[in-house]
């Protein structure tokens, strides 16, 4: 019932006014307005939307993030060149090939005892089986990412992602050094690293990194569909890894293959997943025997 100045027809004093609400809102009939479904989504800037409460440099902060983790992992810079049928069936010829003789001489590699002279000749074979692989498949680019609306080869920020995943596993390294199971594995992969010569273990480390992402990110994952590459590439550098029979090992080559490979799809070559591999490899070879005590 609608209510007057001085009270409502039949004699009853009027509703008192919400003293919360401006002149003049609510219904028509002077009542308060219904109260908000908590439920439903606030409006952008509105005081319950957490946007809201962000300091104005905390958000351009958040924001530069968020557009630096666009343009290095989700945007393309630029479309993938295509390639002709018969040259992509001559890239998927020479990438399965290398991809068995690659893998058998990762085994054999692993099967070497820890200290023998045979190791280093067979990890520098594996790398050249991966560096002519990926030549012999057809042409490789180095890739792009946008900065600043130009586009710049990826440098700083494939750098900047390999500490990052460094630093993930080097926390996991100190959660999983208390599980004997897991420490064990680790300190396997650690040991033809702490048996050798320090500058020679960090050549042959360079050399796998950059070799490995000039054929699992550069040949193979060209010869791949463009919509699954990135999940078939970490499949198969998964699989390759399997013979060295440490499940340790396979774990950090599946992480670090998505990584890549989004790095890779974003930028179309291999020069920011190969900054990220080396750099991480380089923190795990120098950081990871302290962490195990190796």
């Amino acid at each position: 019932m609608a209510s007057t100045e001085h009270g409502t027809p039949d004699g009853e004093p009027p509703l008192p006014r919400n003293p919360h609400l401006a002149p003049g809102a609510g219904s028509p009939d002077g009542e308060p307005p219904l109260p908000r479904n908590p439920h439903l989504a606030p409006f952008a800037g509105s005081p319950a939307d957490p946007k809201s409460h962000l300091h104005p440099s905390s958000a351009r902060r958040a924001g530069r993030a968020h557009r630096v983790v666009r343009r290095v992992f989700v945007e393309e810079a630029r479309p993938t060149p295509e390639t002709s049928p018969a040259a992509l069936r001559r890239r998927r010829v020479v990438v399965a090939a290398t991809l068995l003789i690659g893998a058998l001489l990762l085994g054999l590699s692993f099967a070497v005892e820890q200290g023998e002279a045979l190791f280093y000749p067979l990890t520098i074979g594996l790398a050249a089986t991966w560096v002519v692989g990926a030549f012999a498949s057809g042409p490789l680019h180095l890739g792009h990412i946008v900065f600043r609306d130009t586009l710049r080869r990826p440098v700083l920020t494939p750098i900047a992602v390999g500490l990052g995943l460094a630093a993930v596993f080097i926390v996991g390294g100190l959660a999983i050094r208390s599980v004997p199971a897991l420490a064990t594995l680790t300190q396997d992969v650690l040991g033809y690293a702490s048996d050798g010569v320090l500058a020679v273990v960090i050549a042959i480390t360079l050399l796998n990194g950059v070799a490995e992402e000039l054929f699992f990110r550069g040949a193979l994952y060209a010869a791949l569909p463009a919509r699954r590459a990135v999940a078939l590439s970490t499949v198969a550098y998964v699989l390759a890894t399997l013979p060295s029979g440490n499940l340790v090992l396979v774990f950090a080559a599946a992480v670090l293959g998505v990584v890549v490979g989004f790095e890779r799809r974003a930028s179309g070559g291999i020069l920011g997943p190969a900054l990220t591999h080396v750099t991480w490899s380089l923190a795990m070879l120098l950081v990871l025997p302290a962490v195990f005590g190796a």
